[in-house]
């Protein structure tokens, strides 16, 4: 039977059984569709389970180095246990920390699987509260203290519900950023978009658009989906 508590990659396994938010789909996307280039410093921001450092990590260059940050001590404890566990465990350095308070060189790619409610509804619990929505971390204050922290030519990778994206999007216009890749996925051809993954640089540049599906006919998964994932997923 298999262990709910521990999600098992191909290179690396994810216990998330004290995880406020647990490995899902999300944090996939965006490990597997951020562009890692030549990046030797790399921030995760709200890093949870630890489970977009850790695709960078199995994805970046050897001399690459990981900080990953989070607010919630549980989180913190489990990415720290999760690293501990892989294959690169002097590649990433976890902190408990908040990014307002968060010190460090520059970095050349950030990356952030980011607080995204802005409505009324609140969960019941206090930690997923904290986890899903922007009380701890506004849009504003994600966008002025990551590009604080950014090297020149360095680029910030995002992934927000449509509604959302597009809110901080145009709240990143304001503050002088640029999208310069934008991908639109949704579980179904025709069902309407659920995310969007972002690229956003402080110089202008054009943007490239993508559309990314995750389901094909018979509930399989996407030739594309499949290909930006085939070195995660153990069912690839």
């Amino acid at each position: 039977m298999r262990d709910k508590r521990v999600f098992r990659f191909k290179q690396f396994s994810v216990a998330h059984d004290n995880a406020t938010m647990k490995v899902g789909t999300d944090g996939v996307l965006l490990g597997a569709w951020t562009l890692v280039d030549e990046a030797k410093r790399i921030l995760d921001v709200g890093t949870g389970t630890g489970v977009i450092a850790l695709i960078l990590a199995q994805r970046s260059s050897w001399q690459a180095h990981i900080d990953a940050i989070d607010i919630s001590m549980d989180a913190f404890r489990q990415a720290c246990t999760n690293v501990h566990n892989s294959p690169w465990p002097t590649k990433i350095s976890v902190h408990h920390s908040a990014l307002q308070d968060f010190e460090a060189t520059p970095y050349d790619l950030i990356v952030s699987n980011p607080p995204y409610f802005n409505n009324s509804y609140k969960p019941p619990e206090a930690l997923r509260t904290q986890a899903r929505h922007t009380e701890t971390l506004s849009h504003e204050a994600l966008l002025q203290h990551t590009k604080r922290l950014l090297a020149p030519g360095g680029k910030l990778n995002l992934i927000l519900p449509v509604a959302e994206g597009n809110l901080l999007l145009d709240r990143a216009r304001q503050m002088d950023w640029y999208c310069s890749r934008q991908c639109t996925f949704r579980s179904r051809k025709e069902k309407p978009a659920e995310r969007l993954l972002l690229e956003l640089q402080l110089q202008a540049t054009p943007m490239i658009e993508q559309e990314l599906t995750l389901y094909e006919k018979d509930e399989a998964w996407s030739a594309d989906y499949q290909k930006l994932t085939r070195d995660f997923y153990l069912k690839i």
